[in-house]
């Protein structure tokens, strides 16, 4: 593996933006790959190396990198016009689109990112309720906006301390926060605050490494918040057309008050989408009192890009059929586990995965125990191999339908001389 080009570029990129990136896990040690084109399964980077890709942008590209179908699309609108900043037809398709599969999702509005869906969801919550609290899980990631920017705490009770700075105590002083997989300390921190407007959380965290909920627990979770008077805000940028075309809420028969959308959602440009019952998203501006606003919202090329993909999932049943690639995978992966002397697990989920050095997590305490330092050997002993994981232990692998039987073989031999 060849990286002169990129070792070069990340040199001279240190001089130009923080830590040589724009976003903070793009900077792994000791630089990172810098790529010149995608397509399919497969990154090419500037010095000619060949990476079959599980990252695929964390996740936005289950069709894989420049399907074909998408690309003429945004073709034909590049002769139209790439924005207007006014309302347009495809807005009001694709919101029906998704009201299809999503039956809790009334009423819309879309964004341009996933931490701008987050923020407006608990915006709306707090502004609907007239309370100010609201509870997130311990250590899942709703994006980088100062409510949800807030260190795991060891109790059920405990206040949220900022994980960044900049942010003031004050924003976050109503930040709570539960382990996940533990309705009864979810049970107990409303039953003692009185003033918690929603209960913000990610149906299978995809940000502590891959973390499953256990039978049941998001049944309880909603008989809890609704026990309670709480909103239930499902975030489901990862999960939204992944875990099924009606996200995890489909799988798992739980409706929640609100919900977050992006990745596949925008067929690999920017978007986000916020939605939920109609009473809530009706106080939204212009028809109620919570503003948001955003030049950029309802951005023809996202609209376009993101109801093609999703026009394609339902009419190909990619999503079955990328889960059953995941498997066969994660299959392969677990019997060279079995015959290898390593204390490795592995987990999938849908087209989600993900290689755990230690022990299954069940919560983000757990999490943190894996070997996130051997993780990162064992990651570039893969890239070497032509292989590209998400570059830390607490990010979750994903697969698309681009990849091939070849490259899973090619992936299965490649671990195992990794390991």
């Amino acid at each position: 593996m060849q990286l002169e080009k990129s070792s070069k570029i990340y040199r001279e990129a240190l001089t130009l933006m923080p830590g040589g990136v724009s976003s903070p896990v793009r900077a792994f040690k000791p630089y990172p790959f810098y790529v010149s084109k995608a397509s399919g399964s497969k990154l090419f980077d500037v010095d000619g190396n060949e990476f079959i890709d599980y990252c695929l942008a964390f996740g936005a590209l289950i069709l894989g990198h420049g399907n074909q179908e998408v690309k003429e699309a945004l073709k034909e609108q590049l002769e139209k016009g790439w924005i207007y900043g006014t309302p347009i037809e495809l807005e009001v398709e694709y919101a029906k689109l998704i009201r299809k599969f999503y039956p809790s999702i009334e009423m819309l509005r879309f964004v341009n990112t996933g931490s701008e869906a987050t923020m407006s969801a608990l915006r709306l919550a707090r502004g609907f309720t007239g309370k100010d609290q609201i509870v997130k899980i311990e250590g899942s990631f709703h994006g980088s906006h100062e409510a949800v920017l807030v260190k795991a705490g060891s109790g059920a009770t405990t206040f949220g301390i900022p994980n960044s700075a900049g942010v003031p105590k004050d924003f976050v002083k109503n930040t709570l926060q539960v382990p996940f997989n533990d309705s009864e300390k979810l049970s107990e921190l409303l039953e003692k605050n009185k003033n918690v407007a929603a209960v913000i959380m990610e149906p299978v965290m995809g940000n502590s490494a891959l973390i499953i909920p256990e039978k049941d627990y998001l049944k309880e979770v909603r008989k809890i918040t609704e026990e309670n008077d709480v909103l239930l805000i499902f975030d489901e940028i990862i999960t939204g057309f992944r875990m099924a075309m009606g996200g995890a809420q489909e799988c798992y028969g739980v409706k929640p008050d609100l919900t977050t959308l992006g990745k596949i959602a925008g067929g690999g440009l920017p978007i986000g989408i916020y939605g939920g019952r109609r009473e809530i998203m009706e106080r939204t501006a212009p028809s109620g009192d919570v503003y948001q606003a955003g030049t950029f919202s309802g951005n023809p090329m996202s609209l376009l890009a993101g109801y093609t993909t999703v026009k394609i999932l339902e009419r190909d049943r990619i999503v079955e059929k990328t889960a059953e690639k995941a498997k066969k995978l994660c299959s392969g992966i677990r019997d060279l586990l079995s015959d290898k002397n390593v204390s490795v697990e592995i987990a999938q989920i849908a087209s989600m995965f993900c290689l755990y050095f230690g022990k299954t997590p069940k919560n983000y305490v757990e999490a943190l125990k894996l070997d996130k330092e051997a993780f990162m050997k064992f990651f570039w002993k893969l890239l070497e191999r032509g292989v590209f994981l998400p570059p830390s232990q607490f990010e979750t692998c994903f697969m698309s339908y681009a990849h091939s039987d070849e490259d899973m073989e090619k992936t299965i031999e490649a671990i195992g001389d990794a390991l």
